[in-house]
């Protein structure tokens, strides 16, 4: 049975950092693209962060980028969202997402209609 789990979400002071994981089960997540998604209340999923299935080529989103790092631990079968610099935008409740239409995809999309299972979610709350 496929599932993903994340945890690592908390509040956080802006300014400071939070290392998410993503901890999958039922596949091997080094063969397929995932991706690492935020929805604020009242505003829709978007992608923040993906990592392919080849040669862990990865993207980000411009809000992100030089903040957020993403890395994979094959022998745990987890993946990492590493966000520094964190600001008050930057609070939403976070997933991660796997894409097992196709293995070993070149390259990840950051489109959430592109992803086929997904974690419960972490919340992430960035405030003085």
């Amino acid at each position: 049975q496929v599932q993903l789990v994340e945890s690592g979400g908390g509040l956080v002071q802006p300014g400071g950092s939070l290392r998410l994981s993503c901890a999958a089960s039922g596949f091997a997540s080094d063969y397929y693209a995932i991706g690492w998604f935020r929805q604020a209340p009242g505003q829709e999923r978007e992608g923040v962060s993906c990592i392919s299935s080849r040669d862990d080529t990865a993207d980000y989103a411009d809000s992100v980028k030089g903040r957020f790092s993403i890395s994979r631990d094959i022998a745990k079968n987890t993946v990492y969202l590493q966000m520094y610099s964190l600001e008050p935008e930057d609070t939403a409740v976070y997933y991660c997402a796997a894409d097992l239409a196709i293995a070993m995809r070149r390259l990840c999309v950051l489109d959430p209609g592109e992803y086929d299972y997904w974690g419960q979610g972490t919340q992430v709350t960035v405030s003085i």
